[in-house]
């Protein structure tokens, strides 16, 4: 005999537990398709190489489970909770806040800028670094380029990979695009004198090209390609 309200044949009607599985990997799926993790002020990688909610005191191990978690009843109560006692405590900043709207630029995209990509390796320190160029001839007037680090699980381009991440960077009016870099920190920090400075980023105004000069630390391989 057949499972009740199944046909003959089937796999069955599927179990409370596994109804709650699928709805986690939607709403996973959701998360990763529409949030930002550089916005989220709650969300923070652990020395250990794990994901914490500094809201919930959760630990996650790995982005997709920590963006499940901000779409479950905990994390929105705790959410709900923290938007009331702020409003309780700063009213007139709650009240501002709402009603401040940010006027939305409807500029029309003039397509990519041109780039050129330079890839050096020093045999000596076993050290590579990546030039990058990228030019903005009809960029807007008193503006300068932008750019940031994405990870590969915010991209929705290409299937995941942890051992890349993406430099991206925007200019209105031109399309933002990404270099695929490997996922390998990056030197920087403090610089001795007379020394370079690591990262280097720099925006000439009169030749209109952004400059972003990248060292990695020794790991990994292959170094990069553009991605629109």
């Amino acid at each position: 005999m057949s499972d009740h309200g199944s046909k003959p044949g089937s796999a069955g009607v599927a179990t409370g537990g596994q109804t709650n599985v699928d709805r986690r990997e939607r709403l996973r799926r959701l998360a990763l398709e529409t949030i930002d993790l550089s916005k989220d002020p709650y969300f923070m990688r652990n020395h250990l190489g794990s994901y914490e909610c500094r809201l919930c005191l959760t630990v996650h191990t790995n982005e997709g489970n920590y963006l499940a978690h901000t779409q479950g009843k905990k994390h929105q109560q705790n959410l709900a909770k923290r938007a009331a006692r702020d409003a309780a405590e700063n009213p007139q900043v709650a009240v501002s806040n709402r009603r401040k709207v940010l006027p939305r630029k409807n500029l029309v995209k003039i397509g990519r800028p041109g780039y050129r990509v330079t890839k050096q390796y020093c045999k000596e320190t076993n050290h590579r670094s990546l030039l990058v160029q990228v030019d903005y001839p009809e960029i807007e007037e008193g503006t300068r380029p932008r750019h940031r680090f994405m990870s590969s699980y915010e991209q929705k381009v290409e299937p995941w990979d942890k051992r890349y991440q993406y430099l991206v960077c925007a200019a209105e009016p031109y399309e933002t695009i990404a270099f695929k870099v490997p996922n390998v920190e990056v030197e920087g920090g403090d610089t001795k004198a007379g020394e370079e400075k690591k990262p280097f980023f720099h925006w000439e105004p009169d030749r209109k090209t952004y400059l972003i000069q990248l060292h990695f630390k020794p790991r990994g391989e292959g170094l990069v390609r553009p991605e629109g």
